[in-house]
């Protein structure tokens, strides 16, 4: 029989056996220092190359590129992670915020890859950094008997919508439109989609969460108290911890769901059709929503000449007969008949409007992937609260048919989006927004000047526009973040005025109180990035008085 000393000192000899190749080959970098920390924080050991990957590894890009949306954050100019660590549990995540800290190690998180300006994998300034990629904590239980949810960081809202329809198909959850979204990083932001002017977004709808703070410690509601709990539901992602998992309310859906796409081209009077869509979208029935996908088409009518489409897209919480009503009675002059109208299950839906092929089973949200291929893009947000005037429209229209792949989604507001108070989560754009608006050009060539060509043009464009939207502040998304608001340099504290115009853009008046709320739970500014929440120590004392006043 062994000895009891000897038993005592077995785990510690089999993570010594496990890294110790990689620790003689490292020469004690600070790589092996944070291996070796995570491992004497974690009960079972870690052998590196199951969890941890350094650029010289073989599977280093395989991993980087995974889930990484846009191919412009990959760029040979981007700054790359030092490591990658995938943790396979929760305190493996709690563990590697530990040695971050006592190492001084400066940390990104990745959950889903959807970051627009790549900062959970990237970096925009030379600042080096560990990647914690939590693809790996996608555990989802879901409970029809609670009316929720419990999901992990790493599941993606495809798979968080199949468990839902599989438990039940009359309960949903009202997020996102694009299901290889990380529903860790989605719901950070606010998480908008089809069903918010029935709902709200899918952080109005989040009753609990887990989450590892600046200390070590893993958090759920009851502990980490209401001010963090209410700036990590919308006041967007990596400033105040590293989220674990979200605790969803499900939401009540009908049996039967109506879809529809109904396109116009400027030659079937897409422009004045779309203005009166300004006008009642935002007032219809919030049972009912729609989106209008704007892209430049190669025109029907004339050989070798583009033109404008505007696509109709609508979610509709009940049957076809009732929708047409509906339709009739707000929107006649898109001219709805019965043959556009397909009635499906709401899980059928989820894949309709994301714009997957009709032959696709609900199954493939299982798969984690979009089903469109990787591009280099650059985007942008706008929210409208007048209709922006016909003659504005055809300037749009033509910036558009000077680019070569231009799209912009515009998403009804009103109904429940209207009925939230600007402060009851740090998402503020709420009533008085018509629509919301992205603005996007893509391109498939990697090189700079091409690169440099295209975001010259969404910048002119997005200049172009501003007379039309909001205004001070410019109101914009915190998941379609945007690097041209401003960028700190990550040195030590942010900015705070720096910060403040970035941060009113996208949070308004929540903005000073997620301040408060980050220099009380992070007061050394651990958790950072070029955009995200400062903390009071930046700012001088006169300009502190001012904002607490």
């Amino acid at each position: 029989m062994p000895s009891s000393i000897s038993l005592m000192f077995l785990p510690l000899l089999l993570f010594l056996l496990s890294s110790a190749s990689w620790a003689a080959a490292s020469d004690h970098s600070i790589e092996d220092k944070f291996y070796q920390c995570v491992n004497l924080h974690t009960d079972l050991s870690i052998p590196f190359h199951s969890a941890f990957f350094t650029p010289e590894n073989a599977s280093f890009t395989s991993v980087l590129q995974s889930t990484a949306m846009n191919l412009r954050c990959l760029g040979p100019s981007r700054p790359k992670p030092e490591l990658i660590f995938t943790p396979l549990t929760e305190s493996q995540v709690q563990a590697a915020v530990i040695c971050a800290k006592e190492l001084n190690i400066h940390l990104r998180v990745r959950s889903g890859g959807h970051d627009y300006e790549g900062m959970s994998y990237t970096s925009a300034t030379p600042f080096p950094f560990i990647m914690i990629d939590l693809a790996k904590l996608r555990f989802i239980n879901v409970s029809i008997e609670e009316n929720s949810a419990w999901a992990q960081v790493g599941a993606t809202i495809g798979e968080v919508y199949y468990r839902i329809s599989q438990k039940s198909r009359i309960h949903g959850f009202p997020a996102g439109l694009c299901t290889s979204l990380g529903i860790g990083g989605h719901i950070t932001g606010g998480a908008y989609g089809p069903m918010m002017r029935k709902y709200g977004l899918g952080a109005d709808n989040v009753v609990d969460a887990r989450i590892v703070d600046a200390t070590g410690r893993i958090l759920d509601r009851a502990s980490m108290g209401e001010d963090l709990f209410w700036a990590i539901r919308g006041g967007g992602g990596g400033s105040f911890g590293i989220l674990l998992a979200w605790k969803l309310k499900l939401v009540p859906v009908p049996l039967t769901v109506t879809v529809f796409t109904v396109p116009r081209t400027l030659e079937q009077g897409a422009t004045k059709l779309l203005y009166r869509w300004q006008q009642v979208a935002d007032t219809l029935d919030e049972d009912l929503f729609i989106r209008v996908l704007i892209s430049a088409v190669n025109s029907t009518d004339q050989q070798g000449k583009r033109t404008i489409q505007t696509a109709y897209q609508a979610l509709f919480l009940g049957r076809a007969n009732r929708l047409l009503k509906v339709m009739k009675k707000g929107f006649p002059e898109l001219g709805l008949t019965q043959k556009d109208c397909v009635e499906m299950s709401w899980i059928e839906s989820v894949l309709y409007i994301a714009g997957y092929p009709p032959t696709l089973k609900p199954e493939f949200l299982l798969q984690r992937k979009s089903f469109f291929n990787k591009t280099y893009f650059k985007a942008k947000s706008d929210f409208v609260k007048e209709p922006i005037p016909k003659f504005a429209l055809e300037g749009i229209w033509k910036r558009f048919l000077q680019e070569d792949s231009p799209f912009t989604i515009w998403n009804a507001y009103g109904g429940m989006m209207g009925k939230i108070p600007e402060s009851e989560i740090p998402f503020p754009h709420r009533k008085g927004r018509k629509f919301m608006i992205q603005w996007l050009t893509a391109w498939q060539s990697g090189d700079k000047k091409t690169a440099d060509k295209h975001i010259d043009w969404i910048r002119k464009l997005y200049d172009s526009v501003g007379p039309y939207v909001s205004k001070f502040p410019r109101e914009a998304y915190v998941n379609y973040r945007d690097l041209d608001l401003g960028v700190d340099k990550l040195s030590g504290n942010v900015n705070y005025l720096k910060a403040s115009f970035w941060g009113s853009s996208y949070f308004k008046d929540n903005f000073k109180r997620l301040v408060q709320v980050k220099t009380k739970v992070d007061p050394d500014n651990f958790f950072r990035h070029e955009q995200s929440i400062p903390t009071l120590h930046s700012l001088s004392e006169e300009d502190e008085k001012k904002m607490i006043n």
